[in-house]
């Protein structure tokens, strides 16, 4: 688990390639139209490029050509899996005109009335008034215009402009290949014209998909001396999942329920905790949703597949859904119940799973909210912090020692560019301990039947209430009152075998032995400490193993450090009776009778005094 990742995308303002396009050239100024073009696109993740200080974005420029230095630094930062559409939107047109007196060639690009013409020019917020010419029906526009209206449109409202433009070239688009192991993907026998490209697909690692941008086949190169008809170039992606985390602690509320007051993510949550059976446990489970630029990234599915392991049961019908602008979910955006319509919540009993779905209103939401962002690129709840809570309760049935209580969550998302899903997994664990009392007498004859014991958890400041099944006692709750506790009472075989406690310390007090048999004077301090020992496989928390004292005096557990042995033994002997009854008569009557022959003693020697006088 790492923390919470936020990843944002790289506009493509690098290459409006048409836009290298200069009006006047100084040599070659016609376009041979005979000629083919091609199109090659390399991709690379530049998130980790840049991380790793090979290379810095705002001081490339690209030139349309091959660049060698370019390919030797990213290739190993290529992207396999992005697929790109382009789509024909205007013609090439040579323009020979005097302006001012002085003779300028140049290039336009002719826009028919064609409905993918008119959906690009729309998009960009060009109209026919903008066209710096018109003739039998076709507007023709400078690169100037072109390029600055996109830029200007893409500053002001991103994902509109890009929903629109995907649109348009999914109407009648050409898919290129998807990207090679090299980042590469390449398009040849191209006519000449004004190309709309857009990035339609991208891998499960890829955020969002980059900015369209128009390509102008040719073009020219940067110092107008030449035209290129094979384009190379080199738009950018940022990379990195959303990030998946599952927590748990041992709950702070009686209820069993929630309701939305866990307000503190810092306080006690961590991928490992111990409870007793009975005792309610919080989980939270934290994702980072992943950016959502236009359409084509927004999120059609996002559902989490939560399992508990058979000794933790769901307290059904609490779970809470928050959204935060900020990774250390202090900044919320908004909180959902199950009755909001955000989210359905569906239970397999069998399984013990719980599914958490996104919703069509939901997933609405998440994808087109505009109160998180003011700028033009990000939409929704684009990078925002989803956090789910819920409470459990642990059973009878869970797993002791260092053989834990493993909770695995599953999240599936897909976008609507993609055919497949993408999943994140998460776990956490929960370990219980217990207790195995022997109790004997010295002379072997007492009846251990008539012994009793309560149970005081000093930590928590309770004592144990429990369950007796089976010649065992399962621990399921607490109690602040001394009479409401379980009167513990050893088995045919003398043992009090109490499972499901957390490691914490506990005084075991007795509280009544046989006839002619003396209690123990003090309770058996029984203290039981976990560790840090290796790591999960799925998550990488750290497990935990048990280790226990009695008395101060360390004690090997058994069962996989699942259970603390100890054994009390009562001594025969005259244990006085503590007020009332026939012992207080005793006393009273034999303190009388030392008084009266003291005061005897003290008159008998008076008197014989007198006499020796």
């Amino acid at each position: 688990m790492k923390k919470i990742h936020r990843v944002l995308v790289l506009l493509m303002a690098a290459l409006m390639a048409f836009g290298l396009m200069t009006t006047a050239f100084a040599a070659e100024p016609t376009i041979d139209t005979s000629k083919k073009a091609s199109l090659s696109i390399y991709k690379y993740d530049i998130t980790k490029a840049s991380e790793d200080g090979v290379w810095d974005a705002e001081s490339y420029v690209s030139t349309g050509l091959h660049d060698n230095a370019v390919v030797d630094k990213l290739s190993k930062y290529a992207i396999q899996g992005v697929e790109f559409t382009y789509l024909k939107v205007a013609n090439v047109a040579m323009s020979n005109e005097v302006v001012d007196g002085q003779h300028q060639v140049g290039v336009l690009y002719g826009f028919d009335t064609s409905d993918r013409s008119s959906a690009v020019l729309s998009a960009i917020g060009l109209t026919a008034a903008d066209a710096h010419k018109s003739e039998s029906g076709v507007n023709y526009f400078t690169s100037d215009s072109l390029n600055n209206k996109l830029a200007a449109a893409l500053a002001a409202n991103a994902t509109t402009v890009k929903n629109a433009l995907e649109i348009a070239d999914k109407n009648g688009g050409v898919a290129m290949n998807e990207t090679d192991a090299t980042g590469h993907t390449s398009a040849s026998n191209m006519e000449q014209g004004l190309y709309l490209v857009v990035e339609t697909r991208v891998p499960e690692n890829v955020t969002s998909t980059c900015n369209p941008f128009l390509i102008s086949l040719p073009m020219t190169t940067v110092d107008g001396s030449e035209w290129l008809y094979d384009l190379v170039i080199y738009p950018k992606n940022q990379t990195g999942n959303p990030n998946l985390e599952k927590t748990v602690r041992e709950s702070k509320n009686s209820t069993g329920k929630h309701n939305g007051s866990l307000t503190d993510i810092t306080d006690g949550f961590e991928h490992t905790a111990t409870a007793s059976v009975g005792d309610i446990v919080d989980y939270q489970i934290i994702s980072t949703l992943p950016t959502i630029t236009s359409k084509a990234s927004s999120l059609s599915e996002y559902t989490y597949v939560d399992t508990l392991s058979k000794g933790i049961k769901y307290n059904k019908n609490d779970v809470v859904i928050e959204l935060f602008r900020d990774s250390a979910c202090t900044d919320k955006i908004t909180t959902w119940d199950e009755s909001s319509g955000k989210f359905a919540v569906t239970y397999d009993d069998t399984a013990n799973t719980m599914t958490i779905k996104m919703t069509e209103a939901g997933l609405s939401e998440i994808n087109e909210a505009t109160t998180v962002y003011t700028d033009s690129v990000k939409r929704g709840y684009s990078d925002c912090t989803m956090r789910i809570t819920y409470a459990a309760t642990l059973t009878a049935d869970a797993k002791m020692g260092d053989t834990d209580n493993p909770n695995e969550v599953v999240l599936t998302w897909k976008r609507t560019n993609t055919t497949y899903f993408d999943t994140l997994k998460d776990c956490c664990h929960v370990y219980t301990y217990g207790i195995d009392v022997l109790k004997q007498f010295s002379d072997g004859k007492g009846n251990i039947q008539n012994v009793k014991f309560n149970l005081h958890n000093d930590t928590d400041d309770c004592y144990i209430i429990a369950d007796l099944k089976d010649g065992t006692y399962y621990a399921k709750g607490i109690a602040t009152k001394k009479a409401d506790a379980t009167t513990f009472v050893p088995n045919s075989s003398g043992h009090i075998i109490v499972k499901g406690l957390e490691d914490d310390s506990y005084s075991l007090t007795e509280t009544a032995t046989d006839k002619g048999y003396v209690l123990l004077k003090e309770a058996v301090k029984i203290v039981i400490t976990t560790k840090e020992n290796g790591a999960c496989e799925k998550c990488g928390a750290k497990l935990l193993t048990a280790c226990a004292t009695v008395n101060g005096k360390d004690v090997t557990m058994t069962d996989g450090n699942a259970i603390v042995p100890l054994t009390v033994v009562n001594n025969p002997g005259f244990d006085l009776p503590k007020t009332g009854g026939y012992g207080m008569w005793m006393f009273t009557i034999g303190g009388v009778a030392l008084l009266g022959v003291a005061a005897f003693i003290v008159i008998r020697s008076r008197k014989q005094h007198k006499g020796e006088q």
